[in-house]
Order: C-alpha cells, then sequence, then structure tokens
C-alpha cells in the first residue's frame, strides 16, 4: 500500500461523503499545484485516476500570467469543490497565485468544512509550516516584494502553518 494508493483511497472516501452532507457543488476535487514543478507527472497521474473513478476534478489548464490577479472563476472553483488537494513542491510557494489559491482553500476549510488534503511532494511538512529551505527563501522574496509587514505575506504565512499542520501524505518519488 503506497502513499499515493492511501491518498487515493482517502479522496474516494471523502468526496462522496462530502457530496451527501453539502449543498449542490461543482466540483467534487480541486487540486492546488504549481504546474512548472509536478502537472506532467504526479499531477497528470492524479488526475486521470480521480478522472476515471468519476471524479470531477478542477485542474487549471492555464500556466497564470505574471502579475495578473488570481481570477474569481478559481475562487468560486474552490468554493464550489468538495475535497481540495494540496501538492506542496519545491518550488509551490514562490507563485503568489499558488499561495492565494491555498489561502482561499485554508479558508473555505475554516468557513464551509472543505475537506483539504496536503500531498508533500519532496518537501518535508515543516518545511511548509515553518518557512524552512525553499518555503523560507519564498516568503522573504514575497516579503520583499509586497513589504515586510504585509497582511497578504501574514495571511499566506498563516496558511501554509494551517495547512502544513494538517495530516497528510508524503511522496519523494517521482
Amino acid at each position: 500500500n503506497t502513499p499515493a494508493s492511501a491518498l487515493f483511497h482517502q479522496i474516494l472516501m471523502a468526496a462522496p461523503a462530502a457530496s451527501s452532507s453539502k449543498p449542490k457543488r461543482n466540483y467534487d476535487v480541486f487540486l492546488s499545484f504549481r504546474g512548472t514543478d509536478i502537472r506532467n507527472n504526479f499531477v497528470s497521474h492524479l488526475y486521470t485516476a480521480l478522472d476515471q473513478h468519476g471524479l470531477f476534478t478542477y485542474i487549471d489548464n492555464e500556466e497564470l500570467k505574471k502579475g495578473q490577479k488570481i481570477s474569481l472563476a478559481l475562487m468560486k472553483a474552490i468554493e464550489e469543490s468538495h475535497v481540495a488537494i494540496i501538492v506542496f513542491s519545491e518550488n509551490y510557494a514562490s507563485s503568489p497565485w499558488c499561495l492565494e489559491e491555498m489561502a482561499k482553500i485554508m479558508e473555505c476549510k475554516a468557513r464551509n468544512d472543505l475537506v483539504v488534503f496536503p500531498v508533500f511532494y519532496k518537501v518535508e511538512p515543516r518545511e511548509v509550516r515553518g518557512g524552512r529551505e525553499s518555503y523560507g527563501r519564498a516568503m522573504v522574496k514575497h516579503e520583499y516584494n509586497f513589504g515586510k509587514d504585509s497582511e497578504k505575506v501574514k495571511r499566506w504565512k498563516e496558511a501554509l502553518f494551517d495547512a502544513g499542520s494538517l495530516s497528510g501524505w508524503g511522496l519523494n518519488d517521482g
């Protein structure tokens, strides 16, 4: 029983349970990931497996343009999902888009009982929680770009801590 199959089993169990206890939602699963890191391997395999099991999954196929604001459609897709999978990878925190998505996911978890499954893909949960390694470097860069006391960066750090503290799956193979 691999970590990937254990994750998949949990998702299959959560999505139908979530859908029976909530108002109608548009998506069973929302995938949050840094495309440049893992779009063509882990995420594409996960998406295919979810789809083959009849789970309607939101996956953003557009590489987000630098400087663009996160779209309202993307925020709405998060709100309209039963389950969110956040795939933390080495460069996830370098993307303001990913951080906005993740903060929205954690907000919906607190507000709407969104079920959240973190996957730690070649990173340790403590890196995500504690701002270590690539996550620490990314947050320093965001503080430089948005200001050391930026509310946005504070919100991202809190959401990273909360998401990194959830029970999740570590995947260290390709």
